[in-house]
C-alpha cells in the first residue's frame, strides 16, 4: 500500500482493490500458480472470452427496434473531506488548511521528514524542490488536497488553488 493510499483510507476514500486477474488475458496468470492451475486459468479464460464473443454476435444479429436509452449517470460518492478533518483538528491547535505536517498528524500518519520524501516521491514532486523542505510541503499540501479531491474527497476550491 502506498503512502497516498493510507491517507485516503484515513478519510474513508480508500477504493476496493481488484481481487480477481482480468478475464481475457491468460498470459497475466499468477506466476506463483501450479502449471496445471495456469493451464486450467488460461483455457477457463479463453472460453469465456468465446462465450462473450458469441453472445457479441447473437446480439449483433438481432434487429434492432429502438434506440436505447441512456442510463443516468452515477454520481461519484462524495464524502466530506472538510467536515472530518475539522472535527478531528477541534482543540487539537493543528491547521491542516495550511501544512501537510498538521493534516498527518490528524489523520494520524507519520508526519516526519523522510515520510514527507517519501509521499512527495510517490506523487512525483519536482526534483528541486525536494532539497528545500519548505517549497516541498508547499508542493505536498497542495498535490495531496488535490489528489484528495480527485478521489472523492469534497476540497474547498480555495484550497486548491
Amino acid at each position: 500500500m502506498g503512502f497516498f493510499s493510507k491517507i485516503l483510507e484515513k478519510l474513508g476514500l480508500k477504493k476496493d482493490e481488484p481481487a480477481a486477474t482480468p478475464v481475457g488475458t491468460p498470459a497475466k496468470i499468477v506466476a506463483s500458480a501450479r502449471p496445471a492451475e495456469a493451464l486450467a486459468a488460461g483455457q477457463a479464460a479463453r472460453a469465456r472470452a468465446e462465450a462473450e464473443k458469441a453472445k457479441d454476435d447473437v446480439v449483433a444479429s438481432k434487429p434492432v427496434v429502438a434506440a436505447a436509452t441512456p442510463a443516468a449517470p452515477t454520481p461519484v460518492s462524495e464524502v466530506d473531506v472538510v467536515k472530518k478533518l475539522e472535527q478531528l483538528s477541534k482543540g487539537s491547535g493543528l491547521d491542516w488548511k495550511v501544512s501537510i505536517v498538521d493534516l498527518l498528524k490528524l489523520l494520524e500518519i507519520d508526519s516526519s521528514l523522510e515520510s514527507r520524501k517519501e509521499l512527495a516521491v510517490e506523487l512525483g514532486c519536482p526534483a528541486d524542490l525536494m532539497s528545500d523542505s519548505a517549497k516541498m510541503n508547499t508542493w505536498l499540501h497542495k498535490t495531496v488536497l488535490k489528489k484528495i479531491a480527485e478521489n472523492g474527497g469534497n476540497i474547498p476550491q480555495s484550497l486548491l488553488d
